[in-house]
C-alpha cells in the first residue's frame, strides 16, 4: 500500500465517520433517513471525489445530481399544506458536501462543517442556543400564507393591489394625460 492509497483511505474513512455522526443524530430524532443512509451517502461522495478529483472533476456534479433524487425520495407531502422531510433532505445534501470536501482532502473544513450541521440540527435542544430558534418567537405572528390579500384583482392581473395598472402606473379612472412628454428630457411635455 502506497502513501497515496493511505491518504485516499483516510479520506474515505473520515467521510464515513462524519456522515455517520450526522446520521446518528437524525436517527435519534426520528428522521425518515438514518445513520446508515447518511453514512453511505457521505462515504460514496468522499470515495468518488477522492478518486476522480484530478481526472474527472465533473463526477462531483454527478454526485450532487444523484443526491437530489435521494432528497426527493425523503420529502413526503401530507395533505395540501404539510410537507415532511425537508430538513432530512437538506441534511443529505449537507452530508454530500461534507463527503466532497473530505474527498478533496480538506479534513479540517469537513470537521468544522460537520459541527455546524450538528449545531443547526440540535439548536432547539441546546439550552444555551435555544434562543436562536425562530419557532420560539413565531407564536402570535402572522404567517406568510395567512396574510390577507389587498383589495383589487389578484397579483398578476391587470392591476396590482394598489388599483394602479401595471403597465401605465395610473388608476383605471385616470385618463391618459393630454400633455405627455413629447421628447426625452422634457418633463412638462409640449404645451400649446
Amino acid at each position: 500500500m502506497t502513501l497515496h492509497d493511505l491518504d485516499l483511505l483516510g479520506r474515505v474513512l473520515l467521510g464515513f465517520v462524519l456522515s455517520y455522526v450526522i446520521g446518528f443524530e437524525r436517527e435519534l430524532r426520528g428522521s425518515p433517513a438514518g445513520d446508515r443512509t447518511y453514512a453511505l451517502v457521505g462515504l460514496a461522495a468522499a470515495t468518488v471525489t477522492a478518486v476522480t478529483e484530478r481526472t474527472s472533476p465533473q463526477a462531483i456534479a454527478g454526485i450532487v445530481t444523484g443526491v437530489g433524487f435521494i432528497g426527493a425520495a425523503i420529502v413526503f407531502r401530507q395533505g395540501l399544506s404539510q410537507v415532511r422531510g425537508m430538513t432530512s433532505a437538506a441534511t443529505i445534501l449537507a452530508v454530500t458536501g461534507i463527503g466532497v470536501v473530505v474527498g478533496t482532502g480538506h479534513w479540517l473544513l469537513a470537521v468544522l462543517v460537520t459541527v455546524l450541521v450538528l449545531v443547526d440540527l440540535e439548536l432547539r435542544n441546546l439550552p444555551v442556543l435555544r434562543f436562536l430558534d425562530a419557532r420560539t418567537y413565531a407564536a402570535g405572528r402572522a404567517r406568510d400564507d395567512m396574510v390577507p390579500l389587498t383589495d383589487g384583482p389578484p397579483v398578476g392581473g391587470p392591476t396590482s393591489g394598489t388599483g394602479r395598472t401595471a403597465d401605465t402606473g395610473r388608476t383605471a379612472e385616470e385618463p391618459d394625460a393630454p400633455d405627455a412628454p413629447d421628447r426625452p428630457g422634457d418633463p412638462g411635455g409640449s404645451r400649446s
